[in-house]
């Protein structure tokens, strides 16, 4: 029977304040993009998991003002777009990604997609910079082409989450079209007391690797 002064096992108490979960926050702002020839354009964002994350606070999509270019800066569009989540996982695998998809007008007045472009949310803790090379789907013929640029219904995906996830990309004609520049702001918290290490070493192997497994650092 235990008495009033007894202790738990420091084996029990250990187990009971491990954390079963890491948790990483990401904000920070999608600041600018440059698309020669075109003006007038405003952004979408998205994110995409793996099955094993949950977002906990913040947004996971979002669009942005319409901008145009100015004569202090006539080759770039600001936006200056601000983001900002916070996911929970137990597996690195299904790192988050952001999707951007830009949108502006074309010759007759209709929305039209001007870029797409994906890039994962950095691995290591603090504040990075990430250019995206964007690019648009193109038509497969030239009637195809004129036809979608008469009606103003140019080649898009219904979901543009299909560009962080690759099935089916090999078989979509694409041709790159401008840039989007993101700045990031990255917080995790209980990542080696999971056994996982995202110190800047690390990242020269390019992937997320258990500490326990004993991989060397190069």
């Amino acid at each position: 029977m235990a008495t009033a002064g007894a202790r738990p096992w420091p084996g029990a108490m250990a187990a009971a304040g491990s954390p079963s979960v890491f948790l990483l926050a990401v904000n920070g702002q999608i600041e600018s993009g440059q698309f020669p020839g075109f003006d007038d354009l405003y952004c979408k964002f998205c994110f995409v998991y793996g099955q094993d994350w949950v977002p906990t606070a913040g947004l996971e999509e979002g669009i942005s003002q319409i901008t145009s270019k100015s004569d202090v800066a006539p080759t770039t569009l600001i936006w200056n777009f601000p983001i900002d989540i916070t996911f929970k996982s137990t597996n690195p695998s299904g790192w988050p990604q952001i999707v951007v998809s830009v949108y502006g007008p074309d010759f007759f007045g209709n929305d039209v997609v001007r870029g797409y472009g994906a890039v994962h949310v950095p691995f290591t803790p603090g504040r990075h910079t990430r250019t995206i090379a964007m690019f648009v789907p193109e038509s497969t013929s030239r009637l195809q082409k004129f036809t979608s640029w008469f009606t103003g219904r140019r080649p898009e995906f219904t979901d543009p989450r299909v560009v962080a996830q690759g099935e089916g990309r090999e078989v979509t004609r694409v041709r790159s079209q401008g840039f989007v520049t993101i700045s990031f702001n990255v917080v995790t918290k209980d990542m080696k007391k999971l056994g996982y290490d995202v110190s800047p070493s690390d990242m020269q192997n390019s992937s997320l690797v258990p500490v326990t497994e004993g991989i060397p650092k190069y």
